[in-house]
């Protein structure tokens, strides 16, 4: 990242070979307060965006959301994890909320995401991706934009 890049210029992060995104466009206290309905509706339009942009690597802020999204079988924790969605490979960074007990400190949790950094730095971004079709996203189990 270039130095004093902040999030008033996310919209430059493309260029970057980088994209912010979230499942539900909605804010809450904590991810318990979505619905099913909600995380439903952003699972498809989140895989119609991987499916667009073709990433190398998608990166879940939080566990939760991770297995909202990959569904029954996803492997819990921060850090990579063995599915793909389409041809991007997937890590998990912990939620930055003040309130994540499980990484109480500041410094808990940029560890995490120092580890992505290097985990998207040693990812071939010109990996083979899967065509561009309306079809489901290979290699992401019961993964469908439906």
């Amino acid at each position: 990242m270039p130095p004093g890049f902040g999030f008033a210029r996310d919209g430059e992060l493309p260029a970057l070979g980088l994209g912010v995104t979230n499942i539900v466009a909605r804010a809450t206290g904590e991810a318990a307060e979505l619905t099913s309905a909600e995380f439903a509706a952003g699972r498809r339009i989140l895989a119609r965006k991987i499916r667009r942009v073709r990433p190398a690597v998608v990166a879940f802020v939080g566990v939760t959301v991770y297995r909202r999204f990959i569904g029954p079988g996803a492997v819990g924790g921060s850090g990579p994890k063995p599915e793909r969605i389409g041809a991007a490979r997937v890590f998990v960074v912990p939620n930055p909320s003040g309130r994540n007990a499980a990484y109480p400190g500041f410094a808990d949790k940029l560890r995490w995401y120092r580890r992505l950094a290097r985990f998207a730095a040693a990812t071939p971004h010109g990996a083979p991706r899967p065509p561009r079709s309306g079809g489901p996203l290979p290699n992401s189990g019961d993964l469908r934009d439906t």
